[in-house]
């Protein structure tokens, strides 16, 4: 399957000069959303993930179905002031100022396998701070699953040499 005819292209959005790759065709689609997130799982069970975690806020749509498919847990990754209780915060930089992402202090173990799944690669720096708050918390990652992958950004380059799968390359 081309998950590609799914995926509409928006130029110009949300500034002059970006090619949005919009994925909510391919979400509409349950035949089609259904097969990605069964690859996705598939790399998920030989990574032998015992938990997902997914950033703000696209990798919870591909996220939570493959974490409850897997009768394993899911942990959001989120931005200031919307988890409840104590998180632990990591700020990075991005073109054009910094993000800060929030994960509660208490949601991973040390040791556990965990599995970032995501819709998009781009750049690498919203992955690679998720890397940092799950080893800093002790936990292992196995892997990164991502619908999209933007190739000419280089995200691989940034977050280093953990196994990938990604649907879509561009």
């Amino acid at each position: 399957m081309d998950y590609k005819d799914y995926i509409a292209n928006v130029p110009d959005f949300p500034i002059e000069g970006i090619l949005f790759r919009d994925i909510t065709p391919l979400m509409a689609n349950g035949k089609v959303f259904r097969k990605a997130c069964d690859e996705l799982k598939d790399f998920a069970i030989a990574c032998q993930a015992e938990v997902i975690v997914g950033p703000e806020s696209r990798g919870f749509i591909f996220g939570c179905p493959i974490a409850y498919d897997l009768k394993i847990g899911f942990i959001p990754v989120r931005k200031p002031n919307k988890l409840p209780r104590e998180t632990i915060n990591i700020s990075y930089s991005l073109e054009y100022g910094t993000n800060t992402l929030c994960i509660h202090k208490d949601s991973i173990q040390p040791g556990q396998k965990v599995l970032i799944i995501d819709d998009l690669l781009a750049t690498g720096g919203t992955v690679k701070a998720t890397i940092e708050l799950i080893e800093k918390m002790g936990g292992i990652v196995v892997g990164m699953g991502f619908l999209i992958e933007l190739s000419d950004l280089k995200g691989r380059e940034t977050i280093g040499n953990y196994p990938i799968k990604t649907l879509i390359k561009y």
